[in-house]
C-alpha cells in the first residue's frame, strides 16, 4: 500500500502563490478562503546578513491526526494511504476539527458550510496525475509520491537529503508534508510558524467523549448538529460570564 507524502523545497520556492491559485481554481474554493497558504517569515539577522523564507502551509496528513480524534460525527477519517479525508455527508460543520488542527489547515467552507482542506488531490492521484499544486509550481519546488517506494524522489529527499517535518516535542503528530532547505532557513520557518497544541472547548470535548458512539450509531447527523450547536453556545456563554 502506498504511503503518500509531499516535500516542498524552500530553496526553490519563490512565494509566487501559483499553487494556492491553482488549488482554489481546481476545487472551487470560495473567494477569501484557501486550502494552501504561502506565508513569509519575518526578517531575521542583522544587515547585511538578513534571512527570510517563504513557507507553503497545508494539511499535513499527520500520522496521528488530532482532527480525526476530535470529529464527533466520524466525518474526518484517514485512509490506508495516509490521506486524511472528509466525508461531507457526515460533516455537521461544528468546527471542532478546525480548532484541533495544529497547522491551521482547516476551514469551514463559506458555500457548503462543511469543513474543507487539502486532500492531496486524491481524485487526480486516482487518475495517475500529480496534485495540482505540484503540477503547477513554476519553480519545481513541490514533490509528491510514495514514501514506501524507495526509488521515488520524495523517499530519497526524506531518507537521504534531510527533508524535515515541521513539528515540535509538544506537538509530535507525524506530519507527512516535509521541507527541504538550508538549516538556518528551516530553523527560521520552524520558529516563525510552529504548530500549536490542539484546542477544543471543554464542554464540547466532554460531550464528544460521552455521546459520539451513541449518536453515530443511533440518532444521526441532524440531532448531532443540534447538540453541537447547543454545547458551542454553552461554551460561548461560559466565556462571556468569565469576562
Amino acid at each position: 500500500m502506498a504511503r503518500y507524502v509531499m516535500v516542498t523545497d524552500l530553496r526553490k520556492c519563490v512565494g509566487c502563490h501559483a499553487c494556492t491559485v491553482a488549488c482554489s481554481a481546481e476545487w472551487e474554493v470560495p473567494s477569501g478562503q484557501a486550502r494552501t497558504h504561502v506565508r513569509t517569515t519575518p526578517l531575521a539577522g542583522s544587515f547585511p546578513d538578513l534571512n527570510q523564507s517563504p513557507y507553503v502551509a497545508q494539511c499535513n496528513h499527520c500520522d496521528h491526526p488530532p482532527c480525526v480524534e476530535t470529529c464527533p460525527s466520524g466525518a474526518t477519517w484517514q485512509d490506508e494511504s495516509g490521506i486524511v479525508r472528509v466525508d461531507e455527508q457526515l460533516c455537521i460543520g461544528c468546527g471542532f476539527c478546525v480548532a484541533a488542527c495544529p497547522y491551521d489547515a482547516r476551514f469551514i467552507n463559506a458555500r457548503t458550510r462543511k469543513v474543507d482542506k487539502c486532500d492531496f488531490c486524491r481524485e487526480r492521484i486516482a487518475r495517475g496525475e500529480q496534485p495540482v499544486c505540484v503540477a503547477t509550481c513554476t519553480a519545481h519546488a513541490k514533490y509528491f509520491g510514495d514514501l514506501e517506494d524507495h526509488d521515488s524522489e520524495v523517499s530519497r529527499m526524506i531518507l537521504h537529503e534531510g527533508a524535515r517535518r515541521m513539528e515540535t516535542a509538544a506537538v509530535a503528530v507525524g506530519p507527512n508534508v516535509y521541507y527541504l532547505g538550508k538549516p538556518e532557513q528551516l530553523d527560521l520557518v520552524a520558529a516563525s510558524f510552529p504548530p500549536h497544541e490542539p484546542s477544543l472547548p471543554a464542554a464540547g470535548e466532554a460531550w464528544r467523549r460521552l455521546l459520539r458512539p451513541l449518536v453515530i450509531g443511533v440518532v444521526g447527523a441532524t440531532f448531532l448538529g443540534q447538540a453541537v450547536a447547543f454545547f458551542n453556545q454553552l461554551h460561548q456563554g461560559e466565556d462571556d460570564f468569565e469576562e
